[in-house]
């Protein structure tokens, strides 16, 4: 009778260790990088200035004329007749000048990897 309430708590200690490696592994592959993401985006929107290019999340293409903190909401020009929209800051998808910029960035720094070879 020993035996087998031994077997019962080693197995129930087991089982236990494989939830909490599976609530780990659950949290570093999908709750952490989302989390992540999701400051970088909202980084990103509290870093919008006057002048960017944005792409909102319904595909409209813009520059941005005015920004107003108080309501949370921006103005951009599109297309070539500089039709003006107003906006939420939660509806920008990308900032597409820090973007052209970065990869700017980027490319010197490869030429002087290659370089260096």
């Amino acid at each position: 009778m020993d035996a087998s309430a031994g077997n019962s708590q080693s197995s129930m200690v087991m089982m236990i260790i494989v939830y909490a490696v599976i609530i780990a592994a659950l949290y570093f592959f999908m709750i952490r990088p989302q989390s992540k993401k999701r400051k970088e985006e909202e980084a990103m929107r509290n870093n919008i200035e006057i002048g960017d290019e944005i792409v909102t999340i319904g595909g409209i293409v813009g520059r941005v004329v005015n920004i107003n903190d108080n309501t949370d909401s921006l103005v951009i020009e599109t297309g070539s007749d500089r039709t003006r929209m107003r906006m939420k800051k939660w509806a920008i998808s990308s900032n597409e000048t820090k973007a052209s910029v970065e990869k700017k960035d980027d490319k010197p720094a490869k030429a002087e990897k290659k370089s260096e070879k």
